[in-house]
């Protein structure tokens, strides 16, 4: 019996079909383009093969190919019987997530890793920030996922792609020291591992090593195919360490040229998200705001996110309606959003539209409001949805909104309460507090 990478047996007899498949995995797994044609292959030879099916429709969604992915879905559920035990709960998994189940699907995956913990294309969907735990909305989803992936470590001892995901999970909760070795460890052992720099980046911005990170970016970026789906944000990492100095404009270049340009390769909530962030950044660190931008950003929005559902994707759009002055659209979709949440069908609750309300306050220059609308939600930030980096600019917010109406002692406490790490905060009027 032929098998993957990580020892599991796969239904093929065709060692052409279970190498290409392994490629694409490789790929899927290291966030570098290739994958969907990888899986094409080892259909090619293996049309049977029902694993690159599901792991081509995993691809194909990824790419927002929503059809195709649909396609892939049914062809391996066609070829399900007979198949053992794993590649039924695997497929499963993958319905469950392709269908919007994504609680569910997270209750399937952890039931299939207690029996095949090193079934590594499932434990992805949950290994990361932006996966099942991380997007969850919940409280504690941050240690949980750190909990979650340490459970599983005795099984990865040594694979560098498992390091790279419990690295940056170790890294988001303040465990610096243990996190930075399987960091540097799985960067050293595949340099082809675009999750290995950006959990790499996240760490020097939890460190406070902007010079490190800015060297370390420049010279992995060139080697990396722009087409990758982490392109355009890890130029966002960079874009977020270039305006720690002081100087937006090479930030600025990234934007238009990279992280939000109209050929963007990743996913939309991504550039909408890092677009969003790094003007509303911009501004709190006092440089003048681009109105083109921002209507451009905001049509963007509109256009792919016609409805609320995701929240990190959900508070970016109410910031992006917000800057532009859209009041209307803002107030509708803040509505929406707490018509999901008094429904019980917006897992992070009331978090995200009081962030929503806190922009449109802070765009009125009503700093009270912002205050009183995110001083008491603070502890619950996390709850909104992205990493430690991205939730940061609602704390930024705030401090900003403690500057302008002259509460200094305020400001002082919110800087002194913040986690070790990150020091370097470009918000506009720090220096007065000195």
């Amino acid at each position: 019996m032929l098998t993957d990478r990580y020892g599991l047996a796969v239904s093929t007899i065709a060692s052409t079909a279970r190498d290409a498949y392994i490629e694409g995995c490789d790929l899927l797994l290291t966030v570098y383009p290739g994958a969907a044609a990888a899986f094409e292959r080892a259909i090619a030879a293996d049309a049977g093969f029902a694993l690159a099916h599901i792991a081509h429709a995993r691809a194909r969604q990824l790419a927002g190919d929503i059809p195709a992915m649909r396609d892939s879905l049914a062809a391996a559920q066609a070829l399900s019987d007979g198949l053992p035990a794993r590649e039924l709960s695997h497929i499963e998994v993958f319905r469950l997530l392709f269908s919007g189940q994504g609680a569910a699907a997270l209750t399937a995956i952890r039931a299939h890793l207690e029996t095949w913990p090193r079934d590594a294309l499932v434990l992805s969907l949950a290994a990361n920030q932006g996966g099942l735990i991380g997007m969850s909305g919940l409280s504690g989803r941050e240690q949980n996922l750190a909990a979650f992936l340490g459970q599983l470590a005795p099984h990865y001892d040594g694979d560098w792609w498992f390091d790279a995901h419990y690295g940056m999970a170790l890294s988001e909760v303040g465990e610096h020291e243990a996190a930075r070795p399987r960091i540097e460890r799985s960067v050293t052992q595949y340099k082809r591992n675009a999750y290995a720099a950006h959990a790499f980046a996240h760490h020097c911005y939890e460190t406070g090593e902007r010079d490190a990170a800015i060297a370390f970016m420049r010279e992995w970026l060139p080697n990396y195919d722009r087409g990758g789906g982490l392109f355009g944000h890890l130029n966002w990492h960079l874009a977020l360490f270039e305006l720690q100095t002081g100087d937006a404009e090479p930030g600025f270049r990234l934007y238009t040229d990279v992280f939000s340009s109209d050929d963007y390769g990743g996913a939309a909530h991504t550039r909408l998200a890092d677009s969003v962030s790094f003007l509303w950044r911009s501004e709190l660190a006092g440089h003048p705001r681009d109105h083109a931008r921002w209507r451009k950003i905001q049509d963007f929005a509109r256009e792919k996110f016609p409805r609320p559902g995701m929240s990190l994707a959900d508070w970016h759009v109410a910031l992006a309606y917000a800057a532009a002055g859209d009041d209307a659209a803002l107030e509708t979709w803040v509505q929406a959003m707490e018509d999901l949440a008094r429904a019980g069908r917006y897992p992070s609750g009331p978090t995200v539209p009081a962030v929503a309300r806190a922009f449109a306050a802070f765009q009125r220059e009503d700093y009270a409001t912002v205050i009183d609308t995110i001083a008491p939600m603070l502890a619950e930030r996390e709850r909104i949805g992205g990493s430690r980096a991205q939730v940061d600019l609602v704390e930024f917010t705030l401090l900003r909104a403690y500057l302008c109406v002259g509460r200094m002692d305020d400001a002082r406490g919110l800087l002194e309460g913040r986690r070790p790490g990150p020091t370097r905060i470009p918000v506009a009027g720090l220096e007065s507090l000195h």
